[in-house]
């Protein structure tokens, strides 16, 4: 599982620079057993209304395109969009 981590954080990675820039971060919270990665958004991608697109468009695609064993990826606290 350390090694999937690994992966799962360098594809993260990948979009940091992205969400530092406006103040935001994630953080890998767990993988599952059945291969789905919990993620919490950080500063202001945790308040921010468009997170949910972030989150789609960059975090949850980044994973499953550089982790081929992630079969899902989940954000614990989306914003709701409008």
């Amino acid at each position: 599982m350390k090694d999937l981590i690994k992966k799962v954080e360098a594809a993260l990675d990948s979009v940091r620079p992205y969400l530092k820039t406006d103040g935001g971060n994630v953080k890998v919270v767990e993988i599952t057993e059945d291969f789905t990665v919990r993620l919490e958004l950080l500063g202001a991608c945790g308040t921010c209304p468009m997170s949910s697109m972030t989150f789609k468009a960059s975090l949850e695609e980044a994973i499953l395109k550089s982790v081929p064993e992630i079969r899902k990826v989940e954000a614990l606290n989306l914003v709701p969009a409008f």
